[in-house]
């Protein structure tokens, strides 16, 4: 083997460009010919001093030959690189049909030379793949303008966000050394350039709506889904770097307390299956009760308005007014400060299990709506703690103030105390309020001498909250049932922080912050479809267990060098344990995904 050079010219430019190939020189009846064995190219950079010894280099490792002469690092990679696509694409031109595989095939082959390689995970993939594919998502894609190369791209960047979740640059990483997807898809991520992964990202972006659309008709066909109940929150996600470039890129306040970075806000609409609707990605520093109107007025065609159900940052006066206005129902919590039970009122349990126990009661107010107040034991609990930890933190404050009264340098100027202890009301506001606080001033010193407090009597309004409905017909339960769907909207947040890289972002541009925000929605839609499938029949695990458990299942090729110095290259899936096999039969997909491939090189 070896590389040639051939010079060309572009025929708008008119600038010459050369492309490179690898070939081999064969006998044929004609004589002595030459043959292409792999294009490398236009951007092959390696050093003309170092192509004898590439192509001397891919010679080995296709035959399985010892390598006397090591190669540097540089020459290595690619001579790794390009004869695995070698291999790969000598395999799959007469791969091993079920009849052949069941039959006998002896061979005469050197036991010690024999080698295994290529160890990459195919459990997971198999499962997003065939989700797509049941989505028939690669369809939607090439009639959106997608080509193959395209297709293939866009399923490896869900893939990545799914098992390998993180920025795209992994994902490219990914797909090129991890993964054993291409060989799912008959195709080869060896040649696939980061540019390639970029690109995609861009596409899906460019038809969001488009995408969305589709994938909200498919689920909605696959699982009868009746859009009852509409589901809506917010959350944002932070940078690292900068985010000069991005324009929705603000300071704000941020769900991970990262108020040191720039955030960017994700809105999202689920229905009550728990199925994204639509997403809107928008600016980190934005107001949520503004967001409301903008977002259900894209999703809103049917002639029946579904309920929708959202926490108290959405819940303002003037989106409840424009709800009403326009025909919705809703559901949101009350912005109230204190949620007093009325006297008149007494409490029904709606819920109870290991965890907590829910009461609620209803009543019509002066408006006309309907105010369900609620009583959660288990919030309770968790109100309580956090009170006592503001307490004994405030406690420990006012302690020290008054220790410093003893010190010979300590604060003990009257004003300068009660400065302090201002400062600490402020800090503490949640809790100083309960207490009765004085402090004895010595009038000749001026200073103060003394700091006393005590507890007022403790209310009584833990774990209470109030929601507000105009559902005048439903029961106190059934508005309380449909309000614990929103929980479903706050665990698609989670996931898709946790377990599908939403965060953080590191791109500088919007357009690819945007496209990274997508491909997460994208993701979760496969991953709420494969998680609904699994409930089905019976297995409840979160997807970091489904996928840690999938990942031990992999693609091997095994290789052999026969009696007559060929070499025989096997690639075909391990053996699946029995956790593997427990999610592949609810799912209903093979043991061994992907096909047999047999190479004689």
């Amino acid at each position: 083997m070896f590389v040639r050079s051939t010079t060309h010219t572009d025929n708008k430019s008119g600038k010459p460009y050369n492309t490179y190939k690898l070939v081999e020189s064969i006998r044929t009846e004609r004589g002595p010919r030459q043959r292409t064995v792999l294009n490398l190219g236009t951007d092959f950079s390696l050093d003309r001093g170092k192509w004898e010894m590439l192509a001397n280099r891919i010679e080995t490792i296709v035959s399985g030959q010892q390598c006397f002469i090591p190669a540097d690092a540089e020459t290595e990679k690619l001579a790794q690189r390009y004869a695995k696509i070698i291999i790969y694409r000598e395999s799959n031109k007469k791969p091993v049909s079920v009849q052949e595989q069941q039959q006998p095939d002896f061979q005469e082959v050197d036991v010690n030379s024999l080698e295994n390689e290529e160890i990459l995970s195919v459990g997971g993939e198999s499962i997003v793949l065939s989700t797509i594919r049941e989505l028939k998502l690669d369809s939607e894609l090439e009639s959106l303008g997608f080509n193959k190369s395209n297709v293939e791209a866009a399923i490896g960047v869900i893939c990545a966000r799914l098992l390998a979740p993180s920025s795209e640059r992994a994902a490219h990483l990914w797909l090129q050394n991890d993964t054993a997807l291409d060989d799912l898809l008959d195709t080869s991520f060896a040649s696939l350039s980061q540019d390639r992964v970029y690109q995609v990202s861009d596409k899906l972006l460019k038809h969001k709506d488009a995408i969305e659309t589709y994938l909200q008709k498919k689920e909605k066909q696959l699982f009868n889904l009746e859009e009852k109940v509409i589901l809506y929150d917010l959350t944002n996600t932070f940078f690292e770097g900068s985010g000069k470039y991005n324009q929705k890129a603000h300071f704000g306040v941020s769900k991970e307390k990262r108020n040191d970075c720039l955030l960017v806000t994700l809105a999202l609409l689920l229905d009550g299956e728990g199925f994204p609707q639509k997403s809107e990605i928008l600016a980190g520093n934005i107001s949520e009760p503004d967001t409301l109107k903008n977002v259900l007025t894209a999703v809103s065609t049917q002639a029946r308005k579904p309920i929708v159900v959202a926490d108290a940052g959405i819940g303002t006066e003037k989106n409840i007014k424009w709800l009403s206005e326009n025909g919705y129902s809703y559901i949101v919590v009350s912005r109230k400060r204190q949620q007093e039970v009325p006297a008149d009122i007494k409490l029904i349990k709606v819920r109870e299990n290991s965890h907590r126990v829910v009461s609620a009661a209803a009543r019509m107010n002066n408006g006309g709506e309907m105010e369900v107040y609620c009583h959660s034991t288990a919030k309770e609990i968790k109100e309580q703690e956090i009170r006592n930890r503001f307490e004994r933190r405030f406690e420990d404050n006012l302690k020290s103030v008054c220790k410093a009264l003893q010190k010979k340098y300590g604060t003990k100027r009257y004003e300068k105390v009660l400065e302090k202890i201002g400062r600490l009301k402020e800090r503490y506001r949640r809790v100083a309020n309960r207490y009765n606080i004085s402090i004895d001033k010595d009038d000749k010193s001026g200073n103060a001498t003394d700091i006393k407090w005590s507890m007022k009597q403790k209310d009584c309004v833990s774990g209470y909250y109030l929601l507000r409905s105009n559902l005048t017909d439903m029961s106190e339960k059934e508005i309380f049932d449909t309000f614990t769907m929103l929980l479903d909207l706050e665990d698609a947040f989670r996931s898709m922080k946790s377990e599908l890289g939403l965060r953080p972002v590191y791109h500088q541009k919007e357009k690819r912050c945007d496209g990274h925000l997508f491909i997460s929605v994208i993701a979760y839609h496969i991953l709420h479809y494969i998680r609904i499938k699994l409930k089905q029949q019976g297995i409840n695990d979160s997807w970091s267990t489904i996928r840690r458990c999938l990942s031990g299942h992999y693609r091997v090729t095994t290789s052999m060098k026969r009696s007559d110095g060929k070499m025989i290259y096997v690639r075909k899936t391990s053996k699946p344990e029995d956790c593997h096999i427990r999610i592949y039969n609810a799912l209903g997909l093979p043991h061994r995904p992907g096909k047999v491939t047999k190479t004689i090189l």
